[in-house]
């Protein structure tokens, strides 16, 4: 019996030799793709948090939704808001209704890719212009994780926070 697992070890052993041999001498010219294939896997998920932002100033509730994941989880200073359908429902939408105006300056979306899923880092300033003539200028950062579905980013997790502008 001990032959036999001896046997059946060294056989797989010998089967990952020329593997790694061929590994240490392989074209890397294919990195070069893998490379390209990751640098538009990252451009398409900042792209999904630009789309996101620019729905948010639209106020397009519908183009909103078709950016998050089913079961997502949005957090916002400090309060976890649920998914974002029940973020919508109980919060932003409501607050959508009262807003005049939404404007983001000096707006900064960095994506990083760990593994199948997508890191966002942002940082903005907004102006809102409310119905009653209130006028709401924040500081803001965002972080994400997105996922790939079937054909487009997802945001799977959303984090916001922001304060009142600090002089320089």
């Amino acid at each position: 019996m001990k032959f036999v697992y001896f046997a059946a070890s060294a056989a797989a052993a010998l089967a990952v030799v020329p593997v790694a041999a061929q590994a240490q001498h392989s074209d890397h010219s294919a990195h070069d793709t893998h490379g390209d294939v990751q640098d538009a896997l990252e451009q398409d998920a900042q792209a999904t948090l630009v789309a996101y932002r620019d729905a948010l100033v639209a106020r397009d509730e519908a183009a909103m939704r078709a950016l998050f994941a089913d079961d997502s989880m949005v957090f916002e200073n400090g309060k976890a808001e649920g998914s974002f359908a029940q973020y919508m429902e109980h919060h932003l939408g409501p607050e959508l209704g009262e807003i005049t105006e939404f404007t983001f300056t000096n707006p900064t979306v960095n994506v990083r890719m760990i593994g199948h899923v997508a890191l966002g880092h942002e940082t903005y300033r907004y102006r809102i212009a409310l119905k009653d003539g209130r006028v709401i200028e924040r500081d803001g950062v965002a972080t994400s994780v997105l996922t790939h579905g079937h054909s487009a980013w997802k945001i799977a997790q959303y984090h916001s926070s922001s304060r009142a502008p600090r002089p320089n």
